[in-house]
């Protein structure tokens, strides 16, 4: 349910919350190793020591992070969607508990978060300079001119590479279907994109990660499903209207001219969204937590 890059779900065990090979310093670094079944229970692991000339390694992430989220969000999609005050505990309890907050959220996203910039980026050079210029900087000027839907192809290993972790999984597949949504969206044309349109772009991308990333967390083969079709999808709608919401409502906080970023900006700006979403997600599923039976 949700992506197709959804596994079982993460144990939370042994793993901190900000890995250290996201960090864009040492982009080299493996990730770090699955933990156990997390249906074995197991001691939280000591922190080893870190190899000469490295910075100490993080604590792990509490182990049962991602348990309660889980069970609320379960019971939410065995309700058919019915029951809003278990999605609002999910949701704010997967912010503030398994991820750390709204700031560690934002820092631990690593290839989504980079391809984000990316994005927005490539919009906003599109909006000064035109599609031909800013396709240009990727030597893909060839594009210009061509279906919008086929120049966003030809982005994608720019924007978002393959990699070989569940975030460049994650990053890609929003991308994917970002491309989908361009035409229903009313976006058709580069050389005429207005800052509202930049706006529905970026929100479309971002909710998707977002949400692609909740259910690959939370581990969508975990969870119990709805009883029918029609139910499963009016779970996965109610979620991404409950993202979709918190990242509109955060990317119009900017106070940004998305279509004049200047050069460099524009991860700034990513990341300050992600963490005003973020902010938001937690505090609006506290309030449905409060306010639904």
């Amino acid at each position: 349910m949700g992506t197709s890059s959804a596994n079982r779900g993460a144990s939370g065990r042994g793993t901190p919350l900000v890995p250290t090979w996201l960090d864009p310093a040492d982009p080299g670094a493996p990730p770090p190793p699955a933990g156990p079944d997390e249906d074995e229970p197991s001691p939280t692991p000591a922190v080893p020591e870190p190899p000469a000339g490295r910075p100490p390694l993080p604590e792990p992430g509490d182990p049962d992070r991602f348990r309660m989220p889980r069970t609320n969000f379960s019971r939410f999609a065995r309700s058919g969607g019915a029951k809003r005050s278990n999605l609002g505990r999910a949701v704010s309890g997967y912010v503030s508990r398994s991820l750390g907050g709204p700031r560690t959220a934002t820092r631990s996203m690593g290839a989504s978060r980079r391809a984000s910039a990316r994005l927005l980026g490539f919009l906003s050079d599109a909006a000064q300079r035109g599609s031909r210029q800013a396709l240009a900087a990727f030597n893909l000027e060839a594009l210009a001119g061509h279906p919008i839907e086929d120049v966003f192809k030809g982005l994608a290993e720019h924007i978002c590479p393959e990699g070989g972790t569940d975030d460049a999984a994650i990053a890609r597949d929003a991308f994917v279907r970002t491309i989908v949504e361009l035409a229903e969206n009313g976006v058709t044309d580069l050389d005429t994109l207005t800052t509202d349109q930049i706006l529905t772009v970026f929100e479309s991308y971002a909710t998707t990660v977002i949400e692609e990333r909740l259910y690959n967390d939370i581990g969508a083969n975990a969870i119990e499903l709805p009883a029918t079709l029609a139910d499963e999808e009016g779970v996965q709608a109610q979620l991404r209207d409950f993202i979709r919401n918190s990242v509109s409502d955060a990317l119009r906080r900017t106070d940004v001219d998305l279509t004049r970023l200047r050069p460099g900006h524009a991860q700034k700006v990513v990341d300050r969204v992600y963490e005003h979403a973020y902010e938001l997600l937690a505090a609006m599923g506290e309030a449905e937590a409060e306010t639904r039976t």
